[in-house]
């Protein structure tokens, strides 16, 4: 007898094919899947991957489309590979310890609570089947008839799961944000050590009856952001007596920045508050995520915030004010920030006017407001050593990276304030910046000196020289006379220009003589031409062209430079069958550095063209229209960034005739003793100082000036730019900072994912509750390890943190091992009052675990709880 080999799926119904393949795992199936077409689509239906998914709490979070199959089986991988993935073996051995029993009151409200929403699920589950009933089409009697009914079922029962998949979802959101609204205020967190927060009126009606004693003993307070390039050294630069908080720019919301600033003042009043944090013209860079303007400042959050701030100074007519060390003077968008702050708290709201492209001697500039006694800068730091900082910043960032990684291990258990504070006296102390800034000087003098015995050939050089150095001494004491700094005028000095337009024009000689486009005749046209300037600098606008015009020359210098130094020499090297680069890799690493300094040159001609005869009718909008619609070649540098960097690094590795050539070039004086990577940064600085300048210029332009539809044209071309950089940026730095986590973390699985970031790490000691059958109040804990908290804007990674020391080392190593990983929209949190037994403890509960956790201070619990409330709100808000 004949036996026939038959595929029973080809055979059987469908609903039978797919009821056997229901007993197999879901390893099985996609090895099932294999065999042919007719099995693949069997075993990729949502039927078979829906229960599994759902058996782990895996709901998809999208509602597939009629014709998608294999949506539940490409989710089920997907969560496997993900962080929240642990075998059932893993699970059990790592959290097995952790499912502490509860109370009988516990375990009650537990079951009714579960109860509830099983109902809750039946009701909704019976509901949508009468619906389905009633909706649904006759039996048909033919095959035609079959096949219409059976593609229009398979969308309903889809239809059926993904309303109970939504159910689920609006549940489990439900419970998060219960927990999050059962969490205590503010005002409980910190257990019975809290701060009241007055209002206002209440500050007005504690201090109604003070005298001038006691508003000379109000203090004055200063907040500095971390993100300040060299912040240690601003920190060690506060005067005596002023109240420094110094807060991390990232990990913190504005909540816990009110709450540093009320401990700070420990129920004072301050006198002024100045914001020293990052920012631009437009708004302020306060914290992480919160950049304060016109668009967002009425926001409910932001607007509390300010007015909260508001009250912790002393009102505008008992001579309080806040001082924001942002240049918003100097736009229209940053004057009605200052305008609406003003009127939404009732104190004076004051800010730098002046533009200074290319460091931070804005806050030594002109401020707004009443005369002052004493500049704001004046009131907070010590002026010689602000001064040291705005001219050398980038200079004493460099530094302080690894004076922070030398001197922070042994200043981890200290408050942030000071040890800021310490390591900036080292640095200040080690570098000698008061012997930096003469040697420069002499440097300068004697380049000089130096230039101009070449030019002369003299018989007697050192009767030469000396004569020389005596007559610049002479002209230097004079123009010192005439031009006193900033901060320390009076009041009817205040129209008078700032000390960095006065400043800018003594550009160093030595560096237009080193510069090759000296024999340029355009290059004394433009000297002559700011020279103009400068005697016509009575009006504001023409102070803002002056000091445009006077940085695009520096900047095009600059990029002269780079020519002259690096692309000349390997050219001709080139040519000389002495090659150096190949010419494959000369273009590679400097064709777009040469088309943008091609098309800045002809930007700088057409400013000087125009600028040739100013006046207050003349115009520059349009020129720098013209040049934003150029802006392709620096779309090109930027793109091609990241290659040119690792082409100069596989080079220098690989070429030693290229690595001597960069020894020889490199931090030299003639390249400002920058090295090649570091001068191709400043294309991306540039257009931040471009911006900068034309909110300026539209500020001191007025409504019915012609320039002024041009000027906005080009701002919102340069912004739209700019917005691209900053996005590229925070790409990279993104991508790098989960890279620098997932190598210090051991077992971490992947991290990088798109739009993720990492928000604030928390220390934590991990407890285990010993009794729970005792009441809260009198319950025990032990501690059984250390844990570190990761927090991203989608999910909290949790890390046990060991520390191992090194023999005759007084420094300690920190290792992380990956735990578990619970995505931010489904993790609970409770908080833990504070006995005599336990301090600052919270739990944090996934779907298959909790920790019981304590933190080192109340200070640090407040901050990380909240920065996790936000963080849970914004991910559930997704």
């Amino acid at each position: 007898m004949h036996v026939a080999k038959v595929d029973f799926s080809t055979v059987l119904p469908r609903f039978l094919s797919l009821h056997i393949f229901s007993f197999l795992n879901p390893k099985d199936l996609c090895v099932a899947a294999q065999v042919s077409w007719p099995w693949k689509f069997l075993t990729e239906q949502d039927c078979l991957w829906m229960p599994k998914c759902i058996r782990f709490g895996w709901f998809l979070p999208y509602a597939p489309a009629d014709n998608e199959y294999g949506a539940w089986k490409h989710h089920y991988v997907a969560c496997v590979s993900n962080l929240d993935w642990l075998t059932p073996r893993e699970a059990a051995a790592v959290y097995g310890t952790l499912n502490e029993p509860k109370t009988g009151d516990e375990e009650l409200q537990e079951r009714q609570r579960e109860k509830c929403l099983r109902k809750v699920i039946w009701e909704k589950i019976a509901l949508r089947k009468k619906e389905l009933l009633r909706v649904r089409p006759p039996w048909g009697s033919g095959t035609r008839c079959w096949r219409l009914l059976e593609s229009r079922y398979q969308p309903r029962l889809s239809q059926t799961s993904r309303g109970r998949v939504g159910l689920q979802e609006a549940v489990e959101k439900q419970l998060v944000s219960a927990s999050l609204e059962a969490l205590p205020r503010r005002s409980k967190v910190s257990g019975s050590h809290s701060y009241p927060l007055l209002s206002k009126k209440s500050w007005r009606g504690v201090y109604k009856n003070d005298d001038s004693s006691s508003r000379a003993s109000q203090p004055h307070i200063v907040l500095i952001s971390s993100r300040i390039p060299a912040y240690e050294v601003v920190v060690d630069s506060v005067r005596a007596g002023v109240i420094s908080v110094v807060y991390e720019h990232s990990g913190l919301t504005l909540e816990s920045l009110l709450y540093l600033v009320e401990k700070a003042l420990d129920g004072q009043r301050a006198q002024s508050l100045g914001v020293f944090s990052d920012g631009n013209s437009r708004e302020i860079h306060l914290l992480q995520g919160y950049k304060i303007g016109i668009k967002n400042l009425l926001r409910p959050e932001a607007r509390d915030f300010w007015e909260r701030l508001g009250s912790y100074v002393a009102p505008e007519e008992e001579g309080g004010h806040v001082d924001l060390f942002v240049p918003l003077g100097a736009s229209e968008a940053g004057m009605e920030v200052l305008s609406q702050l003003s009127q939404l708290t009732g104190t004076l709201f004051t800010a730098p006017t002046g533009i200074a492209t290319g460091s931070y001697q804005h806050i030594l500039s002109d401020w707004l407001g009443r005369p002052w006694e004493r500049a704001p800068p004046s009131i907070y730091f010590s002026e010689s050593k602000l001064q040291v900082w705005s001219s050398l910043t980038d200079f004493l960032e460099d530094t302080l990276k690894s004076a922070r990684k030398q001197l922070s291990p042994l200043f981890k258990e200290l408050q942030k304030n000071i040890s800021g504070r310490m390591i900036g006296q080292f640095v200040f102390d080690t570098m000698n910046m008061a012997n930096i800034l003469n040697n420069q000087g002499i440097a300068q003098a004697l380049a000089e000196g130096l230039t101009e015995l070449s030019k002369e050939n003299s018989d007697k050089p050192l009767e030469f020289l000396s004569y020389f150095l005596l007559k610049n001494c002479s002209k230097k004491s004079k123009d010192l006379e005439g031009n006193v700094v900033l901060t320390e005028r009076g009041p009817e000095a205040a129209s008078g220009p700032s000390a960095k337009e006065r400043n800018v024009m003594e550009d160093n000689p030595q560096d237009k003589k080193s510069s090759r486009s000296q024999n340029d005749p355009n290059f004394e046209v433009l000297v002559q031409l700011e020279k103009k300037l400068q005697v016509d600098s009575a009006e504001k606008r023409t102070k803002v062209v002056r000091e445009l015009l006077q940085s695009e020359r520096r900047y095009v210098q600059m990029l002269e430079m780079l020519r002259d130094v690096y692309v000349t020499p390997l050219r001709a090297a080139l040519s000389s069958n002495r090659a150096i680069l190949s010419a494959a890799n000369i273009q590679i690493i400097f064709s777009d550095i040469l088309q943008i300094l091609s098309l800045n040159r002809q930007f700088l001609d057409n400013l000087r063209d125009r600028l040739r005869e100013w006046g207050p009718a003349h115009c520059v909008g349009e020129i720098f229209t013209k040049f934003g619609s150029q802006l392709n070649t620096y779309t090109n540098f930027f793109n091609n960034y990241p290659v040119v960097l690792k082409t100069i690094e596989k080079c220098r590795e690989m070429m030693p005739a290229f690595r001597a050539f960069l020894k020889r070039r490199d931090k030299t004086v003639v390249t400002k003793m920058l090295s090649l990577p570091e001068l191709l940064l400043y294309p991306s600085r540039r257009f931040e100082e471009y911006l900068n300048l034309l909110y300026a210029l539209r500020l001191h332009t007025p409504a019915e000036h012609v320039d002024r539809g041009a000027l906005t044209t080009a701002i919102d071309h340069i912004k739209k730019y700019k917005d691209y950089i900053d996005q590229m940026k925070q790409d990279i730095n993104m991508k790098e900072q989960l890279s620098d986590i997932q190598r210090v973390i051991w077992g971490c699985p992947p991290l990088s994912e798109v739009n993720r970031y990492l928000i604030r790490v928390q220390d934590v000691a991990q407890l285990h509750c010993c009794d729970e059958e005792r009441s809260s109040s009198s319950r025990l804990y032990e501690h059984t390890r250390d844990l570190s908290l990761f927090l991203f804007n989608d999910a909290l990674l949790v890390s046990n943190r060991s520390t191992s020391h090194t023999p005759f080392e007084r420094t300690s190593k920190s290792t992380h091992q990956f735990i578990a990983s619970v995505a931010l929209h489904r993790l609970l949190i409770e908080d833990i009052s504070d006995t005599k037994y336990i301090k600052n403890a919270f739990i944090l509960q996934g779907p298959k675990c909790e920790w019981i956790c304590a933190t080192e201070g109340e200070d640090d619990k407040f901050l990380w709880l909240s920065v996790l409330q936000n963080a849970i709100r914004s991910s559930m808000e997704k």
